[in-house]
């Protein structure tokens, strides 16, 4: 299914939270954009994740993923804020950071109002022992990426069509056509963002000079009903739950709606890389009860029994990363593959950095001043990977 070559029109492979993003930011700047992706309806990749954080990176000397991440979940919030509702899509709750080992470490001159030492009653809400060492994020919370990424779909401009399995991108004069398994064109256009995440790397390797490393990385959430602990514990107090989420050895949520409708706890998630499959497993929801018993220990005690085959349940997906941590954005190679542009290689921090990457993308493609500085910007540009 072709399209006139018009100037303000991209395509973009990919519907998940790096795709809707992209779309959306373009969309609201005037463009026309159609989102093509091969499943059949929302979430059935990364973006299918229950519920995450919004929370930013900590380093004693604010390196580069630390700033990055800072503007990152800047963006996040505002556009929750703007698109979602807040205690059933997202919370502005803060986010306490257990500081595991001391890996994390604050700027000796941090002096803005995102993070800071935990005071000694943040610690006792969560259900630590006084003194122990851990990090407040006040600007932070937690979202439900699907919600998300619904939201970001349906801006004015923006056209989905899903079932559409994309298995090539060719050159054709001006413009880039996509193809099916079949090599029927599915759609054209002068400028394509592929933002498909671990998918990415299938439809771009075969062009000349692609060479963004990007890996796959599974991880699982294991989760359980509220209700549940309320009933077990009958007639004796149910566990004190920390009044907001608590990160550090993974993280855990919860008071959030389960994908299943109630309101659920959440802990995760694992990670592995090199995994190109995303089944749930049985021995990862050990590994997340062993990751609450670190995180929260009196919670992990407490709740030890929700860790049953016949209580907890799970949630398994593919991120993509690269080595250094940060994304992959904007254009792949200027002169040998015009028009051609990426957001992927988000990792475990997909919720945290995708509206700024489309953000990004979108000023970018639009002629317009970055929403990052220079220094920054260089570190996330897909050009940095070009080869000679």
């Amino acid at each position: 299914m072709s399209r006139p070559a018009d100037p303000r029109h991209a395509l973009v492979i990919g519907a998940g939270l790096s795709g809707s993003a992209v779309a959306f930011s373009l969309a609201q700047r005037g463009w026309s954009v159609t989102v093509l992706d091969r499943a059949s309806d929302l979430g059935a990749g990364a973006s299918g994740l229950p519920v995450g954080l919004a929370a930013p990176h900590v380093s004693p000397d604010d390196n580069v993923l630390s700033r990055i991440t800072r503007a990152g979940v800047e963006a996040t919030l505002q556009r929750a804020q703007a698109l979602l509702k807040t205690g059933t899509d997202w919370a502005l709750t803060g986010v306490l950071e257990h500081n595991l080992a001391g890996k994390r470490r604050l700027p000796a001159d941090a002096d803005d109002h995102h993070s800071s030492p935990a005071s000694a009653a943040q610690i006792a809400a969560a259900g630590l022992p006084p003194g122990t060492p851990a990090i407040w994020h006040a600007q932070a919370g937690w979202i439900r990426p699907r919600q998300l990424v619904a939201a970001q779909l349906q801006a004015p401009g923006v056209s989905v069509r899903w079932g559409q399995d994309v298995q090539a991108i060719e050159r054709q004069g001006d413009l880039w056509t996509v193809t099916d398994a079949q090599g029927q064109t599915l759609a054209q256009s002068r400028f394509v963002v592929v933002a498909s995440a671990f998918d990415s790397l299938a439809l771009l390797r075969p062009l000349p000079g692609f060479a963004v490393p990007l890996n796959p990385l599974r991880g699982q959430v294991s989760y359980g009903l509220m209700s549940d602990l309320k009933a077990e514990s009958s007639p004796h107090t149910p566990p004190a739950l920390p009044p907001f989420p608590v990160n550090g050895h993974g993280s855990f949520i919860s008071g959030v709606p389960t994908p299943e409708g109630p309101l659920g706890w959440y802990i995760g998630s694992t990670f592995e890389r090199n995994c190109e499959q995303a089944p749930v497993r049985t021995e990862d929801h050990a590994a997340n009860q062993v990751r609450l018993a670190t995180l929260l220990p009196n919670l992990g005690q407490a709740m030890a029994d929700q860790f049953g085959p016949d209580r907890v349940m799970g949630w398994a997906g593919l991120r993509c990363t690269l080595p250094n941590r940060l994304p992959a954005v904007g254009p792949i190679d200027p002169l040998r593959l015009p028009g051609l542009w990426i957001s992927a290689g988000m990792g475990a921090r997909g919720i945290s950095l995708a509206v700024l990457c489309g953000e990004l993308t979108a000023a970018w493609m639009n002629g317009e001043p970055l929403p990052l500085a220079p220094a920054l910007v260089k570190h996330l540009a897909a050009q940095r990977y070009v080869t000679q």
